[in-house]
């Protein structure tokens, strides 16, 4: 390859890389072109891609990134996982579905903010992590608990004294009629 289609390969992958936080990375080793195709077709249903690099073009475009760092997950043929839409969690979870579908799936492991995850098992961990929006309505429901909470304190006593209320006003109708 010359040095020119070098440079061109390379700031294509810097501009692919730039407005990422995370990325997986497999090794595509094994698995023939029909499983290849199939596991694009799966993941890109979710906005997700699948670009086999080069190495050292994969390491040089990420120097200048937030993925700085995730080189060390490239050890021969790779495959790196990404996409803007998907968090980097939920990229996780669907390339466990994926290695439960085909064994031969390598997981090489995961890259995000600046914390690498080796391996399957880094897979499993990130797969765990809430994504961001699981985060967000976790804090929101944290945020209103004690407000209910509150609110449920105030209501209850309230809600027993129209209770007894209404049981003594509908007792007193009843013995009403049968006084006079």
């Amino acid at each position: 390859m010359s040095k020119k289609v070098k440079n061109l390969i390379e700031k294509e992958l810097v501009a692919k890389f730039s407005p990422l936080d995370g990325v997986a990375v497999i090794s595509p080793k094994g698995i023939d072109g029909t499983k290849n195709n199939l596991l694009r077709r799966r993941l890109g249903a979710h906005g997700v891609k699948v670009m086999v690099v080069k190495n050292t073009l994969a390491r040089r475009a990420a120097s200048g990134t937030k993925l700085k760092g995730f080189d060390k997950l490239l050890d021969g043929p790779s495959a790196v996982v990404y996409g803007k839409a998907a968090s980097i969690s939920s990229i996780a979870r669907m390339l466990m579905e994926e290695k439960k579908n085909d064994e031969k799936l390598e997981l090489r492991g995961v890259f995000f903010d600046g914390e690498i995850y080796e391996g399957e098992k880094g897979v499993d961990t990130v797969s765990k992590l809430p994504t961001r929006e699981e985060a967000i309505a976790g804090i929101i429901a944290a945020i209103l608990s004690p407000g209910r909470n509150l609110l449920g304190a105030l209501k209850g006593p309230s809600a027993k004294v129209a209770g007894i209320l209404k049981t003594i006003e509908e007792k007193g109708k009843d013995a009403a009629p049968a006084a006079g």
